[in-house]
């Protein structure tokens, strides 16, 4: 009966400092920066074996203070993201620049990842589209000459 009321005690005593832990919220700066994309998605739709792989996300800066982009990374090897370097200033607009390796057939969809400053401090953005196949060169046929 000890044990059975000891865990007992255990178990509330556990329960009830885990309630009196404080959650804490972050402070939002409320100039802080805001980065609006015109769109989140880029469609290539279909494209040729080796087509125009790059695309640009556009964005403005709809906060009170400079915009730092730290961070661009796409999804894997065959995304590669290009961010501004230099602060975007409060209502200017930039651009990141995706490349995506069209020498792979096939339907893609990939995600980028952006770091910033802003309010929402990462945001996700996403390529898709289909890759068509590598165009064939038509085989060349050979004639024989029958022998006499």
């Amino acid at each position: 009966m000890k044990k059975v009321f000891a865990a007992a005690v255990l178990f509330f005593g556990l329960a009830f400092t885990a309630k009196a832990q404080e959650t804490s919220t972050p402070n939002i700066d409320p100039n802080a920066p805001e980065i609006k994309f015109e769109s989140e998605v880029i469609d290539y739709g279909t494209i040729d074996y080796e087509g125009n792989p790059q695309r640009e996300f556009k964005f403005k800066n709809t906060g009170k203070s400079p915009l730092v982009i730290s961070n661009c990374q796409g999804s894997c090897g065959c995304t590669v993201p290009t961010c501004p370097k230099e602060p975007i200033m409060p209502g200017k607009s930039g651009t990141i620049k995706v490349n995506y390796d069209t020498k792979r057939v096939g339907k893609f969809d990939k995600k980028v990842t952006v770091t910033s400053n802003s309010k929402t401090p990462s945001t996700v953005l996403t390529i898709k589209g289909e890759v068509k196949a590598a165009a064939v060169a038509p085989a060349t046929t050979t004639t024989t000459t029958p022998m006499k």
